[in-house]
């Protein structure tokens, strides 16, 4: 019961803060499908090979992932289990706390229940959200989440884009923002291949 009410109180604070950092910025349409086993398994390896090393989802365990993603336990121990773990672990992260604010000013949140309390959209959109701001300290910020303390960890994935702010004129006078992006520099996949990875990566969150 105590562990329901304080899921339940984050997901209030989360929330809040969700619809605070989004302001009038249309969120992308994520477009999941946790059916689709091939789309939960690439996510999950894009998530151990990028995610893991900051945010934990401690209330999963390895062989439970294992087995819901069709994977046999040898593959996720060549795969996802990068130190001492045991498959019937939790999947938790080396990095205290303390180090993480050290390092980037808030502790990385477990995304167990990320989804739940952020929304898929909200996901999606901000891994594919981050450009170029020279006044931050990790060099980038994000559309969907302003002055976010996490960096671009898939930049050499996405390559860098500068974010290009505009206002339309509507019907009654007023006008709207319209931001788009523009690719400063290449990355690894095209736009169709990173959204398509990050649609991936936000289905096995979901999951």
């Amino acid at each position: 019961m105590i562990i329901k009410v304080l899921v339940f109180l984050l997901h209030i604070v989360f929330l809040q803060g969700a619809i605070a950092s989004s302001g009038d910025t249309k969120l992308l349409d994520a477009r999941v499908d946790v059916g689709k086993r091939n789309s939960l398994q690439r996510g999950a390896q894009t998530f151990f090979n990028y995610c893991v090393g900051c945010h934990s989802i401690k209330y999963m365990r390895y062989n439970r992932i294992a087995r819901d993603l069709g994977l046999g336990e040898d593959i996720v121990k060549k795969n996802f289990m990068f130190a001492s773990e045991k498959v019937g672990d939790n999947v938790k992260i080396a990095m205290s706390s303390e180090e993480a604010e050290t390092w980037f000013g808030v502790a990385p949140p477990d995304l167990s229940v990320i989804s739940r309390v952020r929304g898929e959209d909200w996901l999606y959109s901000f891994l594919n959200g981050f450009y170029m701001d020279g006044d931050r300290s990790t060099g980038v910020n994000n559309l969907y989440f302003p002055q976010t303390a996490m960096p671009h960890v898939l930049w050499e994935l996405q390559g860098y884009q500068r974010l290009v702010q505009k206002k339309e004129d509507t019907d009654d006078g007023g006008s709207v923002p319209s931001n788009y992006f523009e690719t400063v520099v290449e990355g690894k996949l095209t736009s169709s291949e990173y959204q398509a990875m990050t649609r991936d990566l936000v289905a096995f969150l979901v999951y």
